[in-house]
């Protein structure tokens, strides 16, 4: 076991394990690590804890102090500085007429790097971008492309529930996210209706996903025999979060009927089989 304190370097961003080096760290406080990159200023999301060293992926860097006004003036310094950057990338890139979209540019604590985010639905050649921006602003340029959910992540917005989006809000990775999950769940299936506003499935499908795969395994599905107090039936139809089934009997003057779920018991093919011999 390990003590680590768990950091953060953007709201609803990932967090990462640092060592506190022996020091006592509160949520919320602004501290300077030391990055491959070169220093940072992250914040505390978890405190000193221990953790399993087999979770821990190397190297653990080290919590190198904690932020003083000073570092903080430099942080709001370098966020005036990316507001500023912005329309000059855009206008090289227009020069250069290159087919890319910038989403965020990202100046590193110490100045020492400019990174540079940009959507694009192919590769981008920027090697004569990333001379001028170089040469413009006198220090180390990256340039990363980035899919059009981290662009959602980067930019926020409201989605169709009304809310900000989850991703910008508290969503650390992105989840999986399958058509199969909507047509479970009884959604429609028609793309507008189940995409965010990035064009991707929406990742609330994810999360009450396992719920509606342990209700299927408890609910009869559509077509199967169930034996009811009235008698065996087939279902019908099936709404898997209230557990009401329609059920209609093997007769052409039968109408459907509800049942929940509990009134039934499903007839397996085995036991259809059997009683069918005992009838003959």
């Amino acid at each position: 076991m390990t003590d680590v304190v768990s950091i953060v370097f953007k709201p609803g961003g990932k967090a990462y394990y640092f060592d506190p080096c022996g020091f006592k760290y509160e949520v919320g406080d602004k501290v300077i690590v030391e990055m491959l990159t070169g220093k940072e200023m992250g914040t505390i999301e978890r405190g000193v804890h221990s953790v399993e060293d087999d979770n821990i992926p190397p190297p653990l860097r080290k919590v190198l102090r904690k932020a003083t006004e000073k570092d903080l003036k430099k942080v709001e310094e370098n966020r005036q500085k990316e507001a500023e950057a912005l329309p000059v990338c855009e206008k090289m890139i227009e020069k250069h007429k290159l087919d890319m979209k910038l989403v965020n540019v990202e100046y590193s604590f110490d100045g020492g790097r400019i990174v540079f985010f940009f959507t694009s639905e192919g590769r981008v050649d920027f090697r004569e971008l990333v001379k001028d921006l170089a040469a413009h602003f006198h220090t180390r340029i990256e340039l990363r492309q980035i899919g059009v959910r981290d662009e959602a992540k980067i930019l926020g917005g409201i989605g169709i529930c009304g809310q900000p989006y989850c991703c910008k809000r508290f969503l650390n990775d992105f989840q999986t996210v399958s058509i199969k999950m909507a047509k479970e769940q009884g959604l429609s299936l028609n793309p507008t209706k189940v995409s965010g506003s990035c064009g991707r499935l929406m990742c609330c499908l994810k999360y009450e996903q396992e719920a509606y795969e342990y209700l299927d395994t408890i609910t009869p599905r559509v077509g199967a025999t169930v034996r009811t107090p009235e008698g065996t039936a087939r279902v019908t139809d099936a709404n898997l979060i209230t557990g009401n089934l329609w059920v209609k009997e093997e007769t052409p003057e039968a109408i459907p009927r509800k049942v929940h779920r509990s009134q039934v018991k499903l007839v397996t093919k085995k036991k259809q089989t059997k009683e069918n011999s005992n009838e003959e």
